[in-house]
């Protein structure tokens, strides 16, 4: 059986020295296979209650706007989509659903009549709710057996190495 980079651990024995371009390969590689891993048993946990892992950012992303339950408050749906890093029409397509289930809500932008806001209802604060919570019981599975002083490391190195490629600019196409 052949495996990919994604799907096998590396062997930590016998890698590359740390600091060369290969050891930042292999990083990325084991920071994909757990962002998979994550997000697939995310998204396992969250099919029972109809809500996909797209849908749960978007809906997580709605509850960290204060007072986002009041149409004065309501995050329009074109800064839903640029905080998500998609196009508007596939906001629109999360929202959609959302809306469906009863998730959220959309109402008119009373300062743009073409602008529509987002209103998270009361099902979807039950909802953020539930994701929260699946959310804690993966990464604990995760990161479960990792010592409080490892994650305060890799926390530490993530947000450093994010921070710089924010302050780089957009990235080139």
């Amino acid at each position: 059986m052949t495996t990919t980079p994604t799907d096998e651990p590396a062997d930590s024995s016998s890698g590359p020295r740390l600091g060369t371009p290969d050891s930042a390969a292999e990083l990325a590689d084991a920071m994909t296979r757990a962002i998979k891993r994550i997000r697939r048993q995310t998204g396992w946990r969250l099919e029972p209650y109809g809500i996909t892992p797209g849908q749960a950012r978007a809906l997580r992303t709605l509850a960290h706007v204060p007072g986002c339950e009041t149409p004065d408050h309501a995050m329009r749906l074109s800064d839903l989509a640029d905080k998500l890093h998609i196009a508007p029409r596939s906001a629109t397509t999360v929202v959609d659903a959302l809306e469906e289930a009863g998730l959220v809500e959309r109402s008119p932008d009373p300062a743009d009549r073409r602008a529509v806001r987002v209103l998270l209802t009361e099902a979807g604060r039950a909802a953020v709710e539930r994701i929260g919570q699946v959310r804690d019981e993966v990464a604990q599975e995760y990161f479960g057996e990792v010592s409080p002083a490892d994650e305060e490391v890799l926390l530490r190195v993530l947000r450093s190495a994010e921070a710089r490629f924010l302050a780089a600019g957009p990235p080139r196409r």
